[in-house]
């Protein structure tokens, strides 16, 4: 994606959550003034929307700025309608169970090729900086932490494969189970797409 404002304000939006346009100005170096002119174009495309929410206490409500769906439309999605157009043709040719087969060898080769590539991570802290950078690759966006209390974070901003894991939620299963057997970790999904969350977030804690 190129860095145009527009575009920059779709991955901040995308990375971040809603923003109030000062907010995205600051983030762009400009004024919140023009920060508004570019959310208001963008409105007009479809891409984004302000929602008002009421502040704390006796303080005016806030413009906040989401992105609508086609602005989410503008991130890879795998080719979603093809990917739930075949799993939907699968199931019904073949059955449930063939669908099943077909995540347990991704959840294989996904497991294989992750842990070749955290081979060399001694520690947890490595390994979950690691996989960030591999899901990053892959289009999800992520990004990671540790927490105060030791546990890590795992972010996941997008899913490019939202099509075939809202078709069938064993996608989701499987990766997660992926996730605890290359991290040898304890692993809880707190915010999940599919949900209805922005994002997908993982907390990691040691066995």
């Amino acid at each position: 994606m190129r860095q145009s404002p527009a575009n920059r304000i779709l991955i901040l939006i995308k990375t971040e959550g809603p923003q109030l346009a000062a907010a995205i100005g600051d983030a762009l170096g400009i004024s919140g003034e023009a920060a508004r002119q570019q959310l208001s174009k963008m409105a007009e495309e479809g891409l984004v929307e302000p929602v008002t929410v009421a502040a704390a206490g006796r303080g005016r409500p806030r413009q906040l700025w989401h992105l609508t769906a086609s602005g989410n439309r503008q991130f890879p999605d795998g080719h979603a309608e093809l990917t739930a157009n075949l799993l939907g043709t699968l199931v019904e040719q073949l059955g449930a169970a063939a669908l099943d087969t077909v995540i347990s060898a991704r959840e294989a080769e996904t497991l294989q090729r992750y842990r070749e590539e955290l081979n060399s991570a001694e520690d947890l802290a490595t390994r979950v900086e690691a996989l960030a950078a591999i899901r990053t690759r892959e289009g999800y966006m992520a990004d990671h932490w540790q927490e105060a209390d030791g546990s890590y974070m795992l972010v996941e901003n997008h899913c490019p494969i939202c099509a075939a894991a809202t078709a069938c939620a064993g996608f989701c299963r499987s990766e997660l189970e992926t996730f605890r057997a290359v991290l040898g970790a304890d692993i809880e999904r707190n915010e999940h797409i599919l949900l209805g969350a922005r994002r997908c977030a993982y907390r990691i804690t040691p066995h």
